[in-house]
């Protein structure tokens, strides 16, 4: 007896200490980040405009060549308006010709003086320099001024004296450390204050900008930008990986420098990459004319179009979330089901409608596995009701036509889809039901019904989810493995039979796509219903018709067909297909989670690990956390982090390009279309969903539609959640 007890010890012991040595998973834990955004106003009819600033009070002015302006309402996602300065009339009723900044107060300039509201009004210095509209002040009230041609010195006390031998068209003035600094598009001048005279330190053509900070100069040009010591030698030569080198202005902000392009505005980060702010997610237009530091941190850009408001605050993921469940729910709801606002105006969320989708059913189904992940990690009511509401639309999908188990693709109120020939009729006259249903929405269907099975204590939703799995699949294996419609033939994706997967060459995608997605499918299948058809049809597929072998074959294998391959085979391997990725991914959840064995569930891992290796590039949140079922230590982590704080609170479809940057390195025309040797961050690319490339580098959007967050971002922050790789929010911040 003690003999057996010792054994008995040992092992538990042993037992112990492999648990113990597991390596675990890295945790991100959520403190805050700097999350950006743009508050927008826009100039109601055309001007020119020149300069912004904030003054001391945080009121901000805007100059053109038609006066003072200054905004009026303005919100994230809502844009203000540029209206007419009238705040003190007898300032409105002057000719200001620009504004500038000093000691923090806003300065004037008109056709005939000086002058500011500012210390009691004393600020006012006559001037007899004709068009004026350039100046910079001194040490102790001095001022330059210039026209396009000639400078004039304003002492606060003694005589001025004016400059006309300048070479080129004056274009800023700057001061420093007792030094004037006066730009034209020629060269670069100084002058010492107090002296009468100005000295030429650097001469150049097309300049454009001018930018003094303690020990350097900074100057613009339409090729770039160069960096001069104050006697004009120059200390950093031509830059030109930026992402735009037609510079039109140059602004220090703490230790950062802006620079405003004809493309948009942009800073160098400390790893020497830039930040890029262009399309009207940012800004009304990408012709920049001017950068002044903001109130509480934030940014502001003048554009030809209007004014940009950058703002920085401080934000967790899990706050983040927050805004976008609000964003879902308010805007992105449409009879249960996850949709898009789309025919918008420009922008303009008042605009837009939501709108059926012919992937409803995948989208929503995208949505409801983070709900259920959301619901799974904090048994929060409102993320319950959130998945009982999505349920119903997805049963509704299975209930509104009349043939048992088939999905449709959507629903939608009658008589507005008669031309559209995949909508059908129903007996009831007030709803039309979409076909053509496709295998991508099928596995998103069963993705989220196995999550729901599996991770929702809610005795009627998991008994409707496990149904909806048996009549879907119980379908598919009464139907030789087909989807089958209304016309009793096969959809044109809704295929799994051997005839038709096997038919495709083994480096075609879909062959290898077909089997991995059907194995899932039945193994989910079979593992909440326990019937045995759906694991001997499993079986049948990996043994008999080399499915195993289909879904295990590697990615690097996957490419075009050959040259004796049907049309249908070439036209499906062209290059490398995103919703495929996407399907393989809905599918993984079943497929490894409810492998029939150990052997094949330690084998599947491979092959999801394996598909994962080709993805790494995109940096894509949801393939990351997603391979983290898998249990492997290196998921990239801090990639599908760098993903979720990055993407955009705005998520309009704006019209957005990259192609013409020179501070991104293109790659030649490959076949899983990678275009940079480095993905961009989601703030400064098209809204996308997961089944389009990270790499696509420019997108007309034209500020249509507005996309759901709840496929996009909260799916992968959810599923983060409830995989314990990402943790609650440990310090929340305080909202202003």
């Amino acid at each position: 007896m003690r003999v057996f007890l010792s054994i008995f010890l040992f092992s538990v012991l042993c037992t112990l200490n492999l648990v113990a040595q597991k390596p675990k998973q890295p945790v991100h834990r959520d403190t805050p980040f700097t999350q950006d955004y743009a508050i927008k106003y826009y100039f109601k009819d055309s001007v020119e405009p020149l300069r912004v600033f904030t003054d001391r009070n945080g009121t901000i002015k805007i100059s053109t060549k038609t006066g003072l302006f200054q905004p009026h309402a303005g919100q994230l996602l809502y844009p203000g308006t540029l209206e007419k300065d009238v705040s003190y009339r007898p300032i409105a009723d002057k000719k200001i010709a620009n504004l500038s900044l000093y000691q923090q107060q806003f300065v004037l300039i008109d056709n005939k003086s000086v002058l500011s509201d500012a210390w009691a009004g004393k600020l006012f210095l006559k001037h007899s320099l004709p068009d004026a509209h350039l100046f910079a002040g001194g040490s102790d009230f001095n001022f330059f001024i210039a026209n396009s041609s000639q400078l004039e010195y304003l002492p606060k006390q003694g005589t001025g004296w004016k400059e006309t031998g300048l070479e080129g068209r004056v274009l800023d003035i700057k001061y420093s450390n007792g030094q004037f600094y006066v730009l034209t598009d020629k060269a670069v001048y100084s002058a010492a204050e107090g002296a009468k005279e100005v000295k030429k330190v650097y001469a150049a053509d097309n300049l454009t900008a001018l930018e003094v900070t303690v020990s350097k100069l900074v100057v613009g040009t339409k090729n770039g930008y160069l960096e001069l010591d104050k006697t004009g030698k120059v200390t950093t030569p031509l830059q030109q990986k930026l992402p735009s080198t037609d510079i039109t202005c140059i602004t220090a902000i703490g230790n950062q420098l802006w620079f405003g392009s004809s493309e948009g505005a942009f800073y160098q980060k400390p790893d020497g990459k830039y930040s890029y702010y262009a399309s009207e997610r940012w800004l009304p237009s990408n012709q920049v004319t001017h950068i002044a530091q903001g109130e509480d941190g934030s940014v502001l850009v003048l554009t030809d179009k209007g004014l940009g408001k950058i703002m920085f605050t401080k934000m967790t993921l899990q706050e983040k979330a927050t805004f976008y469940e609000k964003q879902v729910r308010t805007r992105h709801i449409r009879d249960g089901f996850n949709g898009t606002l789309g025919r918008m105006k420009n922008g303009n969320l008042a605009t837009g409608t939501l709108q059926d989708s012919d992937n409803d059913g995948l989208w929503t189904s995208m949505y409801l596995g983070g709900q259920i992940f959301r619901y799974a990690a904090t048994k929060d009511p409102q993320a319950l009701q959130n998945c009982r509401e999505s349920l119903d639309a997805m049963e509704r999908l299975y209930d509104i036509n009349k043939i048992p188990g088939f999905p449709s693709r959507s629903y939608e109120r009658t008589g507005y889809k008669y031309d559209d020939k995949p909508w059908r009729r129903t007996d009831d006259p007030e709803w039309d039901w979409k076909s053509t249903t496709s295998s991508d929405e099928v596995i998103g269907h069963i993705f989220a019904f196995g999550a729901m099975a599996e991770l929702i204590d809610d005795k009627d939703l998991k008994s409707r989810s496990i149904a909806l799995i048996d009549t879907l699949m119980s379908h598919i294996i009464k139907n030789d493995m087909y989807l089958v419609d209304w016309d009793g033939k096969p959809t044109l994706w809704g295929k799994w039979n051997p005839d038709y997967v096997n038919n495709f060459p083994i480096n075609v995608g879909d062959r290898k796509l077909n089997s991995s997605n059907i194995v899932a499918m039945l193994q989910t299948a079979y593992h909440f219903t326990k019937k045995e058809k759906y694991k001997a049809k499993a079986f049948e597929l990996m043994k008999k018709h080399g499915y195993y072998e289909n879904l295990m074959r590697p990615m690097k294998i996957i490419g075009q067909a050959p040259g004796n391959a049907s049309d249908w085979s070439k036209m499906l391997s062209g290059d490398w297909n995103h919703s495929d990725d996407e399907m393989y991914y809905m599918g993984y959840w079943g497929l490894y989670r409810y492998a029939f064995n150990d052997t094949l569930k330690a084998n599947y891992k491979k092959a999801i690990v394996d598909h994962w290796q080709f993805e790494r590039p995109e940096k894509d949140g949801l393939w990351n956390i997603l391979t983290a079922i898998t249990g492997i230590q290196d998921f990239d982590l801090e990639e599908s982090v760098w993903y979720l704080q990055e993407y955009p609170l705005d998520m309009i479809d704006w019209t957005v390009k990259n192609s013409h940057r020179k501070d991104i390195e293109l790659l030649p025309p490959n076949f899983i279309e990678q275009t940079t040797k480095e993905v961009l961050p989601p703030d400064e690319l098209g809204i996308i969903r997961h089944n389009n490339s990270r790499f696509i580098l420019d997108r007309n959007g034209r500020g249509s539609s507005e996309m759901s967050a709840g496929d996009i971002w909260l799916l992968p922050y959810w599923a983060g959640r409830y995989l314990d790789v990402i943790s609650g929010a440990t310090t929340n911040t305080v909202k202003k």
